[in-house]
This record gives C-alpha cells, sequence and structure tokens, in this order.
C-alpha cells in the first residue's frame, strides 16, 4: 500500500479552495459599521449615528434611507459601545419566582410581547420566593447594568424596593408604592377571595372548605380573608377545620385534598387559593373517590391558560396575568425614558365558569 506522506498532508491542509481562500477555516463575513451604512443610504455617518442613538431629529427621507440600509446589511450595533456613549444597556431585568410556574410564564408571555420590536431584551432571574435570594438577584441585575426592573411578585419588602430603586427604575407586583422612581401593580385579591366563594354560595352550597395558597404570601392572606368575609356575610360561621394549608402548587392542592377527606368533615365545595392548587385537588378528589363536580364542586384563582384543558375544565377567578406583564413593560419604560405614564386600567376580576361547579345537591352530600 502507498504511502501518503505526513508532510503533503500538512502541506494540503492549508490549500486554498476553488475560490481562493484557506479550506480549513469557514469565511468569515464583514462587519457592517455605520460608515457602510453611511455609503449607501447617502448620509453622514454622524447622521446615522443620531438615527441610531435617537439623540436629535432628522429628515424623514434621510430616516428611511438609513433604515433601509440597516435592513439591507442586517446591521447590528455593537451594545457595548452603544452603553458607553449612551448610558444605556437596553435591557431590562425580570425577578421571578419560578421560571416553571404557569403563572408567571403567562406574566413573562405579557412582558416579551410589550417588548417585541423594541430595541429591549430581558434578562430573567429567579428569587425562589426567598426574601435573601431575591435581594442577591436584584444586585446581580443591577450588576448587569439593566436600565429597569421588573419584579412578579415576591417577598422583597417595600424599604428595600426603594433603596434599589434609587439605583434603577422598578416595577413590581404585588406591592402598593407609587413614587417617581418605583410603581408597584395589584389586584384586589380579597374582592376575588370574596366572589369565588360567593359564587359557591350562590350555588347553595354552604360547607366550603378553604385551601390557602403559600403561608407569609400577601395573595393567599388576602384571599383567604375574601372567603371569611363572604361567609360571615352571608350568617355561616367560618370553621377553621375546613381551612387547609397549601402552597400555590399542584403537590400542595393534592395533599391538602387528602388531608381534608382524611379530616372525616363534611363539605360540598372547594375554594383553592389558585388554579394550580385546584389541579392537584381534583386528581386527589377523584383518588379518594369522589366526582367532580357532581360530589364536590372546585372553583379556582387565575384563569390560566391549562384551566381551559383541566378534566374537568376548571371554573375560576380570572385575573389579568397577561395583561398586567403588557403594563409592566410599558409603565417601566416610561420611567427609563422620563415620559408621561398615562393612568393604568387593568381589565377587573371576572368569574369564568367551567365544569368543576354545580349547585349543591343534598342526595350528594
Amino acid at each position: 500500500m502507498k504511502k501518503i506522506s505526513m508532510k503533503w498532508l500538512a502541506t494540503a491542509s492549508h490549500i486554498d479552495g476553488p475560490y481562493g481562500g484557506d479550506m480549513s477555516k469557514p469565511a468569515q463575513e464583514k462587519k457592517a459599521t455605520v460608515y457602510d451604512i453611511a455609503r449607501i443610504a447617502g448620509v453622514s455617518a454622524s447622521t446615522v449615528s443620531r438615527i441610531l442613538n435617537g439623540s436629535a431629529k432628522v429628515a424623514e427621507d434621510k430616516r428611511l434611507a438609513v433604515e433601509e440600509a440597516i435592513r439591507e446589511l442586517n446591521f447590528r450595533p455593537n451594545l457595548m459601545a452603544q452603553y458607553l456613549k449612551t448610558g444605556q444597556s437596553m435591557t431590562l431585568g425580570v425577578l421571578t419566582q419560578y421560571v416553571d410556574s404557569p403563572f408567571s410564564n403567562e406574566m413573562l408571555r405579557g412582558v416579551e410581547n410589550a417588548l417585541q420590536g423594541l430595541e429591549y431584551a430581558p434578562l430573567i432571574a429567579s428569587g425562589h420566593w426567598n426574601a435573601e435570594e431575591e435581594v442577591e438577584r436584584l444586585r446581580l441585575l443591577i450588576a448587569r447594568r439593566v436600565d429597569g426592573i421588573i419584579i412578579l411578585t415576591g417577598h422583597v419588602n417595600q424599604q428595600t424596593l426603594l433603596e434599589f430603586s434609587q439605583q434603577v427604575p422598578m416595577v413590581a407586583t404585588g406591592h402598593n408604592i407609587n413614587t417617581e422612581r418605583v410603581r408597584s401593580f395589584s389586584i384586589n385579591n380579597r374582592l376575588g377571595g370574596y366572589m369565588a366563594t360567593r359564587y359557591l354560595l350562590d350555588l347553595g352550597h354552604r360547607q366550603i372548605a378553604h385551601i390557602i395558597g403559600l403561608p407569609d404570601q400577601s395573595d393567599a392572606i388576602e384571599r383567604h380573608h375574601g372567603y371569611r368575609q363572604a361567609l360571615v356575610s352571608s350568617g355561616i360561621e367560618y370553621d377553621p377545620e375546613l381551612v387547609v394549608q397549601g402552597d400555590f402548587a399542584e403537590a400542595g392542592g393534592l395533599n391538602a385534598v387528602k388531608q381534608l377527606v382524611a379530616s372525616g368533615k363534611n363539605f360540598s365545595a372547594i375554594f383553592c387559593a389558585n388554579d394550580q392548587t385546584c389541579y392537584g385537588a381534583i386528581l386527589g378528589l377523584k383518588q379518594c373517590g369522589f366526582r367532580v363536580p357532581e360530589d364536590v364542586s372546585l372553583i379556582g384563582f387565575d384563569d390560566l391558560p391549562f384551566s381551559i384543558y383541566s378534566n374537568p375544565p376548571l371554573t375560576t377567578v380570572r385575573q389579568p396575568i397577561y395583561e398586567t406583564g403588557i403594563t409592566l413593560v410599558n409603565t417601566l419604560l416610561g420611567l427609563i425614558e422620563n415620559t408621561e405614564i398615562p393612568p393604568v386600567e387593568l381589565p377587573e376580576l371576572s368569574i369564568v365558569v367551567r365544569d368543576t361547579t354545580m349547585p349543591y345537591n343534598a342526595n350528594n352530600s
């Protein structure tokens, strides 16, 4: 067998291809510059820079020519250079709790859609419902030079928000604070808890159980207060043995229902602190031999996208999760760009009736 010279192989690996160039290395496209854009658009490089930075008004015909050249060259600005020049990184920090949370994902969908077509990109961090971890994530986001921060609920207290807002503008859900540097949004969770319980009462249910959310979470506490208020207003004595601790998650709903059944207490309906709790509660009831809604009616809170596909489809209190995500972005951009922020009017809470509730039937109790 003829031996191939290793020297020849070493040389062959650097032979130019039929169109020239080094075959051992992929061809690299030349990165477009503002000067390339200026040449194609027929304007000065300074005019291109002003349009990219939005630092001055430019004639409409010149702006259109520059935008067309940018598309033609597939130009991407140097973000680091842009930050050094303008002081903006064009990124927004987003502090959520769990990236796998259906609730957070729905709000993040609103955030993402509100940012479509804009130069800003989100940078997401998770706090895992731990106040110390949330503070560390906020510090991390600020260290990454984000232009503003969106907080999707959590345990960060108001004083901490005020302190961090001196470094970067912020918007948050689940708080009640409004300054020139931080704005917050919250729904009336007490009203929502009242509405859910009132709906079950109007169906004739009187022994209504409640699975609470996280014990130190304001949303859960307020929904529980709404539940109690609805019972009292109907002349029904509050029974703490019908109230079971959950954790806003499916497993918590499953375990809470099994605990409720094991207690031997009679109940014909359950108000769950959120939809995810309801998903677990439905499974737990079925495992214990109960039919939904023939034996036990259930109502949730949130109206997550999956709730229409649960088995059965879930009756729930709808809150504007997606719309809140959009509002958070629009408000934060107003704070960053120092523009007037119009009054915010989120959709009101409403009951979405599906198949997990029905009128009370004494024969099934």
